[in-house]
């Protein structure tokens, strides 16, 4: 005889983070922590498809993302001190090489946290401040719950 037994708390809070179990939480970014940070700021974030660009200054290829008319460059480090090289040669406001030309279309923000710059080229103040406080609240830590 079979018995029909609640789940318990513990079991419900196991099935709703199955979908982050994929994700692990290191304290580093991963491109899946970032979409999930994206989506749970509500944005609509549509990863763009073709070929890998270089961006001057950025020693690693960006992930971009269409964030309604604005524009996501995400860079993901190994660690941040790697993050922070290349940072250290770009001047923040065009976000180029001290003496290149800005390679953006539009003015560019930088968003740096731990292992990750981000660039959002977008002229809506809005987006700008959502996206800086969802990224610089940092990567999941280990043991968070999300």
């Amino acid at each position: 005889m079979q018995q029909n037994t609640p789940a318990s708390p513990a079991g419900a809070a196991a099935i709703q983070d199955a979908g982050s179990a994929t994700c692990p939480h290191t304290g580093k970014w991963a491109l899946c922590s970032v979409e999930n940070r994206l989506r749970q700021a509500g944005f609509v974030a549509k990863k763009t498809e073709g070929k890998p660009i270089r961006r001057p200054g950025f020693s690693v290829e960006p992930v971009v993302y269409k964030l309604g008319s604005g524009r996501l460059e995400v860079f993901i480090y190994a660690d941040e001190a790697a993050m922070e090289r290349d940072v250290a040669k770009i001047d923040t406001l065009t976000v180029a090489p001290a003496g290149v030309a800005s390679p953006w279309d539009g003015t560019p923000v930088l968003v740096r946290s731990g292992n990750l710059a981000a660039v959002l080229v977008t002229e809506n103040q809005s987006q700008i401040e959502r996206l800086t406080l969802a990224l610089t609240a940092g990567a999941p830590q280990p043991g968070s719950p999300r």
